[in-house]
């Protein structure tokens, strides 16, 4: 009997969105923006013309895959995890590091969802979703504040928003260098600040 050839079976819709969303994940990271069709077929292994059978454009496709890019959720778990017995310069330290190192690896991406998102007004689900990635992010750095809210002049809330500024800034903003600040220099400058005061004894600190 001849052998026949067993035809793999075809995707359904939202199973070849998904395929095609990670295959285009690593080709934005490296080619950013100005990746093409083509590449992305060949790196999901179909014709380009599949790509159009399910995103109905390039661009639909790659906001798909910029917002999948930025999930917060690894982020947030590890939030999440931070001991909230430590100490609150540990905990603010913590998450500093790991609010940086997100920013630090998708910045390019970050600012590839800003032009796509904000010079199209075709895409007010993506532009929500990227809303609630940042309200999730802020809550989950608030909640490892929270448990010494007493001890601070502003609230976990503000504090969040203080940190996550300085970890944008300094991650992709014109005056960051390479390497940033440190979680445990950021906790200090918000919860220590930057003046040397002295003690009644004369002695200088800088708490």
């Amino acid at each position: 009997m001849e052998n026949r050839r067993r035809r793999v079976p075809a995707l359904a819709p939202e199973e070849r969105r998904a395929a095609l969303i990670q295959a285009t994940i690593p080709l934005l990271h490296e080619h950013g923006l100005d990746v093409s069709t083509r590449q992305i077929a060949v790196a999901a292994g179909v014709a380009e013309g599949t790509i159009f059978g399910v995103f109905e454009s390039k661009s639909s496709l790659v906001v798909c895959s910029v917002i999948q890019a930025l999930d917060p959720q690894p982020t947030l778990d590890a939030l999440a995890a931070i001991d909230r017995g430590a100490a609150l310069h540990q905990r603010l330290a913590d998450a500093a590091d790991l609010v940086y190192a997100r920013f630090a690896e998708s910045a390019h991406l970050m600012t590839a969802a800003r032009r796509l998102l904000f010079a199209d007004d075709g895409q007010p689900e993506a532009k929500m979703r990227m809303a609630s990635s940042r309200e999730r992010l802020h809550a989950a750095v608030a909640e490892v504040i929270e448990p010494d809210a007493p001890l601070l002049r502003r609230s976990p809330a503000r504090v969040a928003q203080l940190l996550l500024l300085i970890c944008a800034a300094d991650s992709h903003g014109p005056f960051g260098e390479p390497g940033g600040f440190s979680g445990a220099e950021i906790a200090s400058l918000l919860l220590d600040g930057l003046l040397v005061h002295n003690d009644k004894r004369g002695a200088q600190s800088t708490c």
